[in-house]
């Protein structure tokens, strides 16, 4: 579909329900002077009609940037949380001087609540650790619904509550090319107190920001996530040197940098039935096309290599058969399998274009079509079009409506 408008716009691609008819919505950005702040926002049905669009201008975004979708105040329709730039602020390209940090209405695009915390203001950085700005969507304080908001800026930690007061900051130990933590943190609730906790792979912060744990296990931790690990435990998951940690940071499986010299991401889903549990599908050798499944006992399943990509990033578990089936793994316009055989390539993708970081297809893996099943939705920031690729055939009357999960408005996109 194409993204709407006249002329229609291209950008980042964030999904939601934005007025609360059981379907999906989007919300596209684009972005002002260092490709980092956005100054432009619109939203489109699944349909592609316009919802709304503020601002004008922009270019592609430098990398997947600070935009979600979530219900955050338990309406039943999501709002868009977003930083947004502040024309009437000085430019400062490298810092967020400019930035206003802002709620707004999923329907309407009318801005319901809009802060300046000196929290966020007063950054400034370069370089990869300081580009990958994200708002993670988190559960910090309990209760029914995630309502908190988790932004990694280079070597800080901001949480924000869903008036966009700063709950807590945490400063991170390390920034340093190769050595540094997550580009993208992860959030779960990993001690079972029914807060999530947050985690960058070389540290663990409780829900009120307190360090549970701090040690730089490896380098090259780019990627994390936190899911069941072992007999339903709740794990850190962790690129750099292919770990698996609890919440006192106790190694649970560390591959090691022989096996693991690069860990670039890591995916975790059950892709074998063949094994129990969950598996841990990781890139380990940097940008490169080599991928391996790993059980939860350590054990090395399968190496195979996927397609190349422009980044060779972008790989995704995807529970296409549904799920309590095996996930495919997406990446680069193509499903491969747990035993790394490829599964299918998806039609009617044209080659990637646009700069050669950014230019392919970002994966959104989101049960769309409200059957059970996952689709891909996928777009390349530098077109106006949005593919959605659902397995055949697709039953109309099994649509129960769509409803949003952390893999959604907490997409773990890598660029």
């Amino acid at each position: 579909m194409q993204t709407g408008g006249d002329p229609p716009y291209g950008g980042d691609i964030r999904i939601g329900d934005l007025t609360g008819n059981g379907s999906a919505d989007f919300v596209a950005h684009r972005s002002a002077e260092d490709g980092l702040k956005p100054c432009f926002l619109a939203a489109f049905t699944v349909e592609g009609e316009t919802l709304w669009r503020f601002g004008e201008g922009g270019e592609q975004p430098a990398r997947p940037g600070p935009v979600t979708v979530h219900d955050i105040d338990g309406d039943g329709r999501a709002e868009v949380i977003c930083f947004f730039l502040d024309s009437r602020a000085d430019p400062c390209p490298s810092s967020l001087c400019s930035v206003l940090v802002q709620v707004r209405d999923g329907a309407s695009g009318e801005v319901l609540k809009q802060a300046t915390p000196n929290e966020i203001r007063s950054r400034s950085g370069s370089g990869s650790n300081w580009v990958h700005q994200r708002l993670l969507v988190a559960n910090l304080r309990g209760g029914p619904v995630g309502r908190d908001i988790v932004i990694k800026l280079g070597e800080r930690v901001v949480a924000l509550d869903e008036n966009l007061n700063v709950l807590w900051t945490y400063p991170i130990r390390w920034n340093d090319y190769g050595r540094c933590s997550a580009y993208i943190p992860a959030v779960g609730d990993i001690d079972g107190d029914g807060c999530d906790e947050v985690t960058g792979g070389y540290y663990l912060l409780d829900h009120d920001g307190r360090p549970l744990w701090e040690k730089q296990i490896a380098p090259h931790m780019d990627s994390v996530a936190v899911a069941e690990w072992d007999r339903g435990a709740v794990r850190v998951i962790a690129s750099g040197g292919g770990h698996v940690l609890d919440e006192k940071g106790n190694v649970i499986l560390g591959l090691g940098e022989d096996v693991v010299p690069h860990g670039q991401e890591v995916r975790v889903a059950r892709f074998t039935a063949e094994a129990r549990g969950p598996q841990m599908t990781i890139r380990y050798n940097g940008h490169h096309p080599d991928v391996m499944l790993v059980d939860n006992d350590g054990r090395i399943l399968k190496r195979f290599r996927v397609n190349p990509s422009p980044n060779n990033t972008g790989m995704e578990a995807v529970f296409w058969n549904g799920p309590d089936s095996p996930a495919l793994l997406y990446n680069g316009g193509a499903l491969w399998d747990g035993s790394g055989r490829r599964f299918a390539d998806l039609p009617g993708l044209p080659p990637p274009v646009g700069d050669a970081r950014m230019g392919w297809y970002h994966c959104i893996p989101a049960n769309v079509c409200g059957d059970k099943r996952e689709e891909l939705v996928l777009f390349n920031p530098w077109s106006d079009f949005v593919s959605i690729y659902t397995p055949f055939p697709l039953d109309e009357t099994a649509f129960t409506g769509y409803h949003a999960t952390p893999r959604q408005y907490n997409a773990r996109m890598m660029d």
